[in-house]
């Protein structure tokens, strides 16, 4: 039975914890949601309350332009104030109390600076985009304001030139302007929609007024009159044939006459011309004579111009000064004392951030979920070929893709369920090899001691030395095993001290030059006197005699065996080539294996016990290199260790 996977280690414990981690990015993506729903509000309340202001503004700077004084405003503070939530505070500019709409008119300001400064001669544009660059708002006609009677009689002219256009196949709106005049719209006819005019009116704003872009000019007194007509025309009103333009109908209803200024206006408009003529006199300029609409009768140069227009503006504001509220500091904040208006969010918009909020984590789980069951597959089916093998199918594996992660996991459980498979092989091997090495010395002490005991042989000096080398022989396969056992748990000791190769190449070929002599093989040393190393001096000489013996073992009588030891870049290079066999291309990667011959039978006289060159392998790793062979069948083989120089 498989033990249980500890708590911490879990992998559902992990996906929890990747979970987490979704759904922290989902909460920041809600958090980033939430911010932006509330810089919308902000947006929205913020447009509010502009717009708030504005009204605020405009209907403030129009009872300024028609009022001398503010005597009457806290009324109309208090509902502004109501309907828009705002506190609303007006002082002089000296920060005397005019009126307050929470403190009444003796309060100090609320708020420390003012909002904007209500001044009818000098109107903000962007909030009162109807004034002409003067700035002076439209509601501001002073002495120019009618009468009611004349306010009566401009209504009757406008009915009657209403009626006329009816007859004539047109219609008329009648728009009242600030000063109390009635204006005709034509509505209607070949010429197009929008054409007005009036009887006897200005069909802009009530005189006096510039132009559309503020500035006066000389034009011809009657230029400004809206009923200006394009083309004659006999029609007579009810013969409209259709065809007849709005110009010729707007005279033959008494639409296009000159504008003729009632007593008020003639009045007012002598009173603004003392004003002019009084400033062109100080600026040395020729006297002119303003018309209802601010035009001047006679041309100039446009120096002379800027200066009559100057005049025109001074002499506008001097008149309508005493009929205006003074420049006057507004103040507009929250109830509380705050400029800054405070915006929560709506009903709508927090229910809409709960419902993203919940379908995030919703689809952070159900995908968490997906993800699960697709990881969790996979690894049950690794536990379940890891649980085989540990009952003895060494042969199982796991058919998996290996794209992802848990695919090359996979991969890598059938690497090693390969190499352990082979891993056996070779222990089953090596168990045969080890007891072939250890049976044929051991049955051969064992012959001859039976032997003496039997009377059959006799203990002389020759059965010793028999005896003698057997035990030998079982001493060095022991030795080269302990050899092997303490490098592979890595206590193999190394007393590492500089060496000269050449030396060592030296000593290992004259121990083993009455070996190769007896079997008429030649054993050359090469190499740089002058190359130093550093190695363990005992273990380079066995890795290098270890080579040269094997060499040596392989060739036949006639060939050599050279040792060559020179350096090769970063590397000290002992090189043993010999002229003998050769080995195979099919058993050159099985050379360093331990017990491996390429002799199966593992005859005594074809080779050893097949531990040496696995022990110059763990040697050379020990000291930081490697061994490597190349060989040629019926040429010979070259066995390399390289070592750091």
């Amino acid at each position: 039975m498989a033990r249980r996977v500890p708590l911490h280690r879990s992998l559902l414990v992990r996906l929890l914890a990747s979970s987490v981690l979704v759904a922290a990015c989902a909460v920041a993506a809600t958090a980033w949601l939430a911010a932006q729903t509330t810089e919308g509000a902000i947006r929205d309340g913020q447009s509010r309350v502009l717009a708030d202001d504005t009204r605020i503004y405009r209907t403030l700077s129009s009872y300024a332009a028609t009022h001398p004084q503010w005597t009457g405003i806290e009324p109309i503070l208090r509902e502004l104030s109501r309907d828009t939530g705002r506190r609303i505070a007006l002082t002089t500019r000296e920060g005397a109390p005019i009126a307050d709409s929470d403190a009444g008119p003796a309060s100090p300001p609320p708020f420390s600076r003012p909002s904007a400064v209500v001044d009818p001669l000098a109107v903000d544009a962007t909030l009162v985009p109807t004034t002409g660059s003067d700035r002076i708002d439209p509601e501001a006609v002073g002495p120019f304001r009618l009468t009611d009677a004349e306010r009566a009689q401009s209504r009757r002219d406008a009915d009657a030139a209403v009626q006329c256009l009816r007859t004539a196949g047109r219609s008329g709106d009648i728009t009242q302007q600030p000063n109390g005049r009635s204006v005709v719209t034509i509505v209607g006819g070949p010429t197009g929609a929008g054409e007005s005019a009036g009887p006897g009116v200005n069909a802009t704003v009530p005189g006096p007024m510039a132009d559309p872009d503020g500035t006066p000019g000389p034009r011809p007194r009657a230029s400004r009159s809206p009923s200006v007509v394009s083309e004659a025309s006999t029609a007579r009103p009810g013969t409209d044939d259709g065809r007849t333009s709005n110009s010729a109908i707007a005279a033959s209803c008494g639409l296009a006459r000159p504008n003729a200024p009632t007593a008020t206006e003639q009045k007012a408009l002598d009173e603004l011309n003392a004003l002019f003529a009084a400033c062109l006199t100080r600026k040395r300029i020729a006297p002119l004579t303003l018309g209802l609409d601010l035009t001047w009768d006679k041309d100039a140069s446009p120096v002379v111009a800027r200066d009559v227009a100057a005049c025109v503006d001074t002499a506008r504001r001097e008149q309508l000064t005493p009929y205006v509220v003074p420049a006057t500091l507004l103040f507009v904040g929250d109830h509380d004392g705050s400029t800054a208006p405070v915006f929560d969010l709506s009903r709508a918009d927090t229910v809409r951030i709960a419902g993203v909020a919940a379908l995030i984590l919703l689809l952070t789980a159900a995908v968490t979920g997906l993800v699960a069951a697709r990881l969790i597959r996979p690894l049950t089916a690794l536990t379940d070929a890891a649980l085989r093998m540990r009952d003895g199918d060494d042969a199982t594996r796991v058919d998996l893709p290996a794209n992802h992660e848990i695919g090359r996991l996979a991969e890598a459980f059938n690497d090693m369920s390969e190499h352990r498979l082979r891993m056996e092989e070779q222990r089953k091997e090596m168990v045969g090899d080890v007891a072939h090495e250890l049976r044929t010395p051991l049955s051969n002490i064992r012959g001859w001691l039976e032997a003496v005991e039997d009377g059959v042989a006799v203990p002389d000096r020759a059965l010793t030395s028999s005896l003698l080398e057997e035990a030998l022989l079982l001493q060095h396969v022991i030795d080269d095993l302990q050899d092997l056992a303490e490098a592979d748990a890595g206590r193999l000791g190394l007393r590492m001290e500089s060496v000269a190769p050449h030396e060592v190449a030296e000593q290992v070929v004259a121990a083993h030059l009455a070996g190769a002599a007896a079997q008429g093989v030649a054993l050359v040393v090469r190499g740089d006197s002058d190359l130093r190393v550093s190695a363990d001096p005992v273990r380079l000489r066995q890795m290098v005699g270890n080579l040269v013996s094997n060499a040596v073992r392989h060739t036949s009588e006639g060939g050599s065996v050279t040792v060559y030891a020179h350096q090769d870049g970063p590397e000290v290079v002992f090189e043993v080539t010999d002229t003998g066999i050769g080995i195979a291309a099919a058993d050159l990667p099985h050379v360093f294996d331990r017990f491996w011959r390429a002799d199966k039978s593992r005859n005594r006289r074809t080779g050893g016990s097949g531990l040496g060159l696995a022990i110059v392998h763990r040697l050379a790793r020990a000291h930081g290199g490697s061994v490597t062979v190349r060989s040629t069948p019926g040429v010979g083989s070259v066995f390399a260790i390289r070592l750091p120089a």
